[in-house]
C-alpha cells in the first residue's frame, strides 16, 4: 500500500518520520520545526495504514506495516527516526530500505506482557486478556507533560485511526518479540522513563552489548517527541 506522506524542506539530508499505534504524522510537527530550522534537511513523515491519511486495510500484521514503508519511502535515506509501533515496523523493513541510520524512540520491540505459562498462552490465543495485561504493566506510566496545543496534535491523531487494528497490533507484537541483531545500519534506541513498558528488561542491555547505542532520557515519558521536541532533537541530531 502507497501511505501518505508530508514532505517538509529541501536540505540534502534526508531524514523520514515513523509514528506509533494511533497516532499519525502530524505528531512530529514540533520536532520537524527543530529540524527544519539549520535548512540542512529534507524531513518526510508517513502516516501508516489504517492511521491519518492513509488508507484502511483488512490485514494490519507487522509484515504489512513494514512491506508499505518499502513501498513507500526511497532506499538510501540519511536516516528514519521511529517511535513504539513505528520502531517494530522500521526494524522489520531495515534491510530492504537500508538507510544509513535508524533511531528508535521508546520502540515497540517486546512489550512488558506474559511470554510463558498461562499468561503467555491468553497473550498468544486471547485477544481480550491483553488490555488486562497492559493495564497492569502500564502502572506508573506517566501522564504525558504536554501543552494545550501538542495536546490537541495527539487527540487529532487518534481520531483518525482505524481502532479496529489495536488488539491484533498489540498480539502481533506481543508474540513476535525482537530478536537483538548486530545493528545495521548504524542504530540508536532512545529510552524514556516509561521504556520499561516496550523496551523491558534486560532488552536494553542486549542491545548495548550488540553494538546498539542506547540512550536514557529519564526526565520525559514515552510520548518524549511531543513532551520536549528541542531536547529530542538534540539527542538524536548527533546520531543522523
Amino acid at each position: 500500500m502507497k501511505l501518505h506522506i508530508e514532505t517538509t524542506g529541501s536540505g540534502p539530508k534526508r531524514i523520514a518520520f515513523v509514528h506509533g499505534l494511533g497516532n499519525d504524522g502530524t505528531v512530529w510537527n514540533d520536532l520537524i520545526r527543530c529540524a527544519a530550522t539549520s535548512g540542512a534537511y529534507t524531513l518526510v513523515t508517513v502516516d501508516l495504514r489504517g492511521h491519518g491519511r492513509s488508507d484502511r486495510a483488512s490485514s494490519y500484521r507487522l509484515d504489512d506495516f513494514a512491506d508499505d514503508l518499502v513501498e513507500s519511502l526511497p532506499t538510501g535515506l540519511d536516516g528514519i527516526v521511529s517511535h513504539s509501533l513505528g520502531g517494530a515496523v522500521v526494524v522489520r523493513a531495515i534491510d530492504r530500505l537500508v538507510p544509513a541510520s535508524a533511531v528508535y524512540l521508546d520502540p515497540g520491540f517486546k512489550l512488558a506482557l506474559p511470554d510463558a505459562g498461562l499468561g503467555g498462552f491468553l497473550v498468544r490465543r486471547v485477544r481480550w486478556s491483553i488490555p488486562v495485561f497492559a493495564a497492569a504493566a502500564r502502572r506508573g506510566v506517566r501522564t504525558p507533560a504536554l501543552t494545550p496545543e501538542r495536546a490537541a496534535i495527539e487527540r487529532a491523531s487518534q481520531a483518525r485511526w482505524d481502532r479496529r487494528m489495536a488488539l491484533s497490533v498489540l498480539q502481533d507484537v506481543a508474540t513476535h518479540p525482537y530478536l537483538v541483531p548486530v545493528p545495521v545500519p548504524r542504530s540508536t534506541v532512545v529510552l524514556s522513563g516509561d521504556a520499561p513498558y516496550v523496551v523491558p528488561d534486560p532488552l536494553p542491555a542486549a542491545l548495548e552489548a550488540a553494538g546498539w547505542r542506547v540512550i536514557h532520557e529519564n526526565s520525559v515519558g514515552h510520548a518524549m517527541f511531543l513532551e520536549n521536541p528541542e531536547l529530542v532533537w538534540r539527542l538524536i541530531e548527533p546520531t543522523l
